[in-house]
């Protein structure tokens, strides 16, 4: 097999996971403004919440205003999670509710590293193999991979919200391949998604490679 120019990866459930679920860190959180909610109830809502909202891409954002509007995305999310799950009249003050959880997430504490992660990524420098990260993620991804010591793997980062087009369209490859100047066919990009990763990386032209974390 033909070794690649560069190997893309997409982030959260491929290099990182939530520990426990989001459910949980969500209910722990609420708990300390007083709401109580099981985090399994909320494990649901906010997935039925997250599937139902549009994907991070801001059209006509200015680059400085793109935190703010990452921010309040994910705001009408977590309110959704906690309005489907019956409790959000219940916090007295959900906006700081919501910016202790988002603060939160851009550190390493809700996340782990994948026990083949590391290895991987130092056996794919050595070689010589060029790096970089295609994610629906926002701004916080720098310094969780910071937090997490993974950043200084990667010689790009391609995320939705600034790239302006979110996988699975082709355009987010095609943006993250110019960084590299390479090809799509000495490409590779590994995700835990079949339709965002492994579909929408071969409708690109790269060679799409799904990794399995619900084992």
């Amino acid at each position: 097999m033909e070794r690649p120019k560069v190997i893309f990866l997409d982030a959260v459930g491929t290099l990182f996971g939530v520990k426990g679920s989001v459910g949980e860190v969500y209910s722990q959180i609420a708990q300390e403004f007083g709401v109580e909610v099981s985090a399994e109830t909320l494990n649901k809502t906010f997935i039925q919440s997250f599937k139902a909202a549009p994907p991070p891409v801001f059209a006509n954002a200015q680059e400085q205003d793109i935190p703010q509007w990452e921010f309040e995305w994910w705001l009408r999310i977590a309110s959704d999670t906690f309005q489907k799950a019956g409790v959000l009249e219940k916090f007295s003050d959900f906006s700081a509710f919501f910016s202790e959880v988002y603060i939160h997430f851009g550190t390493a504490e809700p996340w782990f590293v994948y026990s083949d992660v590391l290895p991987s990524l130092t056996n794919w420098q050595k070689m010589g193999i060029e790096l970089g990260i295609i994610s629906n993620f926002d701004s916080r991804i720098y310094s969780v991979l910071q937090a997490l010591e993974l950043r200084d793997f990667f010689n790009s980062i391609t995320i939705s919200t600034q790239a302006g087009v979110a996988k699975p369209d082709p355009k987010i490859f095609t943006i993250a391949l110019e960084k590299h100047n390479c090809p799509p066919t000495a490409a590779w990009h590994i995700g835990d998604s079949i339709a965002e990763d492994y579909q929408a990386a071969k409708a690109a032209g790269l060679r799409g490679i799904w990794i399995n974390r619900e084992k």
